[in-house]
């Protein structure tokens, strides 16, 4: 068999991740405030994107009556003021350029940032009290190593024998330290344990002279946590109501003394979509406020006939990167607006009634209804949040898993979750539900067939607490 060479065609399909592609699943996948930040930059990058300076007749017209009016009561303003200052003549106490200065605000040159104070830390607030105290230099160095080594709940994460061999001290020093920066505020920062912390804030409220309520903290935090009270009754020969003076002493301790000073901001969220209801209808408008309205620059065209041709390359790299981020920005919008449109209508029950009324709805339901790809709608979907009548949710909200009911229908996850809280929060407080019995009632009102450990597994994802540890035995 000789061997030789041919030429073959050969006709292949493949997927390929052009940058337009790329641009249009990140753009997807952005929230509002994402979505701003990325515009942004490209408008400083591309010389040849620019945002809209377009306005209706109608905003025109209503900034041109704004205008006007500010400027007829600056006018009224100014002739009051100038007939009062010609009054008066020499005889005025002040000068017009001092009258001035007298109503400026030393504020009025500072930026922006300058007028907002800092949140206090716990380092700083605690350091602000050592550097007042009447400590020498060398316990103050010493102050400055235990505020240093506490964590956000005001721990001290350290041993005393480190603190004193970064101190160059010894550890009787670094005792007398600790004792003086516990009674700081707040009482019971830098302890080293729960117990400690609370003997502290017991001690200065003075309560460090009765020895049960001392053992009750030292010794039986465990049990008071599990709430195992008969043993303490028995072993400290108390009555319920004793037991009970001295449970809402313990409650009214801070046992994490500096959570109040925790860097754990609060998030806040733009909604990407509005959703309005109108009768029986709903309106759906999407969030494109501070979002700038895209075009192609004119100056487009004259750099390119003055461009060499070295740089004529750049131009038209920049013009197409220009045009498909508009291109983009508008299929992301379309898209979102698609996908909200078909939430409504397979979850109109939630936005005429509420979280109760939430159906089994999976991303493939969404993708079909409106003839997209399953993971478009995954991405759309994504880090997006919609304000609804109900208060805003995330979209992935909306999207639940389903519990078959008994005439062969079915009911949403989340729905079972909100009446499974509804009946926790309304239940006695001495005799809670149990996981079965939650199931039994969830039986009975939603004709769910519902297992023990499902109700479980949702109580648990709602953070509420077994009944045993929710029973108020006093």
């Amino acid at each position: 068999m000789a061997l030789e060479l041919r030429q073959q065609l050969k006709l292949t399909q493949q997927l390929i991740m052009t940058p337009q592609l790329q641009q249009a699943i990140k753009l997807l996948q952005l929230s509002h405030m994402e979505l701003l930040e990325t515009v942004q930059q490209e408008l400083q990058e591309n010389p040849f994107l620019e945002e809209s300076l377009e306005e209706t007749p109608q905003l025109a017209e209503e900034r041109r009556n704004d205008r006007e009016e500010d400027r007829d009561a600056y006018t009224v303003e100014a002739a009051r003021n100038a007939d009062w200052e010609d009054y008066l003549g020499e005889f005025s106490s002040t000068t017009r350029q001092s009258s001035v200065r007298e109503f400026e605000s030393p504020e009025d040159g500072a930026g922006f940032e300058s007028r907002f104070a800092g949140k206090p830390t716990l380092d700083g607030h605690l350091g602000w009290q050592l550097h007042l105290s009447k400590l020498t230099e060398q316990e103050k160095s010493i102050g400055e190593a235990v505020i240093g080594n506490l964590n956000s709940s005001g721990y001290l994460q350290t041993s005393a024998e480190e603190l004193a061999a970064l101190a160059g001290t010894d550890t009787a020093a670094v005792e007398r330290v600790l004792k003086t920066i516990q009674r700081f505020d707040p009482v019971g920062v830098a302890a080293r344990t729960p117990q400690e912390c609370l003997t502290v804030q017991l001690e200065v409220m003075n309560y460090q002279r009765d020895p049960i309520l001392l053992a009750l903290v030292t010794e039986h935090l465990g049990d008071l946590e599990a709430k195992r009270y008969k043993p303490l009754l028995r072993k400290f020969k108390l009555t319920p109501e004793d037991l009970k003076e001295y449970l809402d002493i313990i409650r009214s301790l801070d046992p994490m003394p500096g959570a109040g000073f925790g860097g754990g901001e609060p998030t806040y969220v733009a909604p990407d979509v509005y959703v309005y209801r109108m009768d029986d209808e709903f309106i759906i408008v999407l969030n494109e406020d501070d979002l700038p309205k895209l075009q192609l620059s004119s100056l487009y065209e004259t750099g390119l006939r003055a461009a060499k041709d070295a740089d004529k390359e750049y131009f038209q790299e920049k013009m197409r990167a220009a045009s498909w981020l508009i291109k983009s920005l508008h299929q992301r919008q379309r898209t979102l607006y698609k996908v909200m449109e078909s939430i409504v209508r397979f979850q109109k029950d939630f936005f005429m009634h509420g979280v109760a009324y939430l159906k089994p709805l999976i991303l493939k339901d969404i993708a079909e209804d409106i003839n997209m790809h399953e993971s478009t709608v995954s991405r759309i979907t994504s880090n997006k949040y919609a304000a609804t009548p109900f208060g805003i949710h995330e979209l992935k909200f909306f999207f639940n898993s389903a519990l078959s009911v008994d005439n062969g229908s079915d009911v949403g996850s989340e729905s079972v979750k909100a009446l499974l809280k509804q009946r926790i929060t309304s239940e006695d407080p001495e005799e809670p539900l149990s996981d079965e019995q939650l199931g039994e009632l969830l039986k009975e009102e939603l004709k769910v067939n519902i297992a023990r450990r499902t109700v479980a597994k949702y109580r648990t994802a709602l953070g509420i607490a077994s009944s045993s540890k929710r029973k108020k035995y006093f």
